[in-house]
């Protein structure tokens, strides 16, 4: 009997460690995933915009990996783990220099979250530059 009782607690405790542990996790949520530039112009050179970010989970926030969809577009994220609570950005800068008409690039982010992958938009149309007739 005394076996038995220590084996049902033995199995409890497993169960309730292993559901805390479901409940521990880091969550990245964006204030948005997609922004549109609009118009710009090829002359005026680059632009950024700035997606920002919580971690709304419980653990701390690790981006892994951040990356662009082309050498167009170059993102800047923070290495050092995001608190549970606190806000971060993703600095995207897009060159439109040597382009022209619309555009739509996205950036992948990886990270130790629940969802480990999310994807990052941006658009717009490039006006290109006048050039000068030889």
């Amino acid at each position: 009997m005394k076996r038995l009782i220590n084996t049902m607690l033995l199995l409890l405790a497993m169960t309730l460690t292993t559901e805390a542990q479901d409940n521990d996790y880091a969550e990245i949520t964006f204030k948005e995933i997609s922004y549109n530039f609009g118009t710009i112009k090829e002359s005026k050179g680059p632009v950024t915009h700035k997606f920002e970010f919580t971690n709304t989970g419980n653990k701390p926030l690790i981006l892994t990996n951040v990356t662009a969809s082309c050498g167009c577009t170059r993102p800047e994220y923070p290495t050092k783990p995001i608190k549970p609570g606190k806000k971060g950005t993703i600095k995207v800068t897009f060159s439109p220099i040597g382009r022209a008409g619309a555009f739509k690039k996205t950036v992948k982010v990886k990270t130790n979250g629940r969802e480990p992958r999310s994807v990052l938009q941006i658009q717009g149309t490039i006006i290109p530059a006048k050039r000068e007739k030889k």
